[in-house]
């Protein structure tokens, strides 16, 4: 009930005509997620959901106050596009105000980490593409999620934390995307959440959340240590993997509209991330444990069958696009 109700909070933002009616879809999709994260029985859970609460409360108030504010004629200007998108920014976890993010999700089962990274930022997202008219500061937003997301994954050995920041770095990517063409942002999202999904997908089936549990699953067979390595490429844009797809259209949209040294900047960023995800891998493939794993009961050839299209498809995609 309470999954239905955030699915059908977001088509009633997103197809909503007034500021009032995206106000009220996001209220219910923050009071839709809530009990889902809510577990008696788990304390962490619990705190994580309190801290989520408070944040998007916050958000939802600066929100409606904006709002408010514009329609009674007040003040109409940057200042109230500023207090609109900053807020948006809160709710969808960017930085420099993703400080509840890694948080909120390092309390949470990889199933609420799944939608908390994909289908709770489409409502901000959707909206942050209806008012773009503040390039510096959307400039200034973008490179605070490279840096942010650079230097924080850096020490971490948490793998929600690690998949938090990396979410922190896919954001400033799609701002930076929608500046240009929906489709591109549309696409960015689509394949981040698929790629997103196969790495989640794993970790749940075999129980890991922390770093040093990726020695004992990845033990029994190199092909899940392949499979492993590759999405972590994919998720971080290394070329033949999917995930490059969609940074290959945002760095070429914006080449052919000047922004040439913001490119760079992001591009240089991204590679810190890559390095730890590469560290990631590297450790995975080359070491082992002798610690005896015992499979879940699970069919495998699911993990196979996911990873395989989430490689073929830049294939196809390049393709398509040259057909």
């Amino acid at each position: 009930m309470f999954f239905s109700s955030l699915m059908i909070s977001i088509f009633i933002s997103i197809s909503s005509n007034s500021w009032l009616g995206i106000w009220m879809g996001l209220e219910i999709n923050m009071l839709s997620i809530i009990p889902l994260m809510n577990n008696t029985k788990n304390m962490y859970m619990t705190e994580s959901s309190m801290k989520y609460f408070i944040t998007q409360a916050m958000a939802s108030t600066i929100i409606l106050m904006s709002i408010i504010l514009m329609m009674s004629n007040f003040m109409v200007n940057n200042f109230m596009l500023i207090l609109i998108n900053s807020s948006l920014l809160t709710k969808m976890g960017s930085a420099p105000f993703h400080f509840w993010f890694p948080e909120v999700m390092e309390g949470q089962l990889w199933s609420l980490c799944f939608t908390l990274l994909t289908i709770q930022k489409i409502i901000p997202l959707s909206i942050l593409n209806l008012n773009l008219n503040l390039n510096l500061f959307l400039y200034f937003i973008i490179i605070f999620n490279m840096l942010i997301s650079a230097i924080m994954g850096l020490n971490q050995t948490s793998l929600r934390k690690i998949l938090t920041y990396s979410s922190i770095n896919h954001i400033g990517w799609m701002i930076a995307s929608m500046m240009f063409l929906k489709m591109i942002w549309i696409s960015y999202f689509l394949i981040y959440s698929f790629i997103s999904f196969n790495l989640i997908f794993m970790f749940n089936i075999f129980n890991t959340f922390y770093f040093k549990q990726l020695f004992k699953f990845l033990n029994f067979s190199y092909l899940m240590k392949l499979i492993f390595m590759m999405n972590f490429f994919s998720l971080g844009g290394l070329p033949p993997f999917l995930g490059f797809l969609p940074k290959w259209l945002t760095i070429q949209s914006m080449i052919f509209n000047g922004m040439e040294f913001l490119i760079v900047i992001m591009v240089i960023l991204t590679l810190i991330t890559l390095f730890y995800y590469m560290r990631l891998t590297f450790s995975t493939l080359m070491l082992s444990t002798n610690e005896i794993f015992k499979l879940p009961n699970y069919k495998i050839y699911w993990i196979n069958f996911l990873n395989f299209s989430s490689l073929i498809f830049l294939l196809l995609s390049i393709l398509y696009f040259n057909f």
